[in-house]
């Protein structure tokens, strides 16, 4: 997967191990701390934030892969996308990692590499 070097492959290994642990890909986003929280107190609600839990370790790891996977121009589409649609770019860089967490769970589940897809064009 364009991004994830040995060693942020390794330690997302360590992290996650085969998957088989977390049943869907949002159980792996919310144990990586990639999934959005809601902060509430009484009947005041703030809106989806960034979340503070989950291993830090392992988010940080998807961070660096996410950043790494800018020069791919799948991911760099994705992002792109993200900074069309009015985020910021740590914003758009959180959404990168979410979605390749995603994709790395689907590869675990199913047994399979990495294929590229050719990037499709920002709307």
């Amino acid at each position: 997967m364009p991004g994830i070097s040995v060693r942020t492959g390794a330690r997302i290994l360590i992290e996650v191990g085969d998957g088989s642990t977390l049943p869907t890909a949002d159980h792996l986003a919310a144990y990586a701390g990639l999934a959005p929280a809601t902060r509430s107190s009484g009947s005041s609600i703030r809106g989806e934030q960034p979340s503070r839990r989950g291993n830090k370790q392992l988010k940080r790891a998807f961070f660096l892969c996410a950043f790494a996977a800018l020069g791919n121009p799948a991911s760099r589409a994705y992002y792109d996308k993200k900074i069309a649609q009015g985020k910021h770019h740590t914003q758009a860089l959180l959404c990168l990692a979410r979605h390749r967490a995603d994709v790395l769970f689907a590869m675990f589940r199913d047994g399979t590499f990495y294929e590229s897809r050719p990037a499709a064009p920002v709307t």
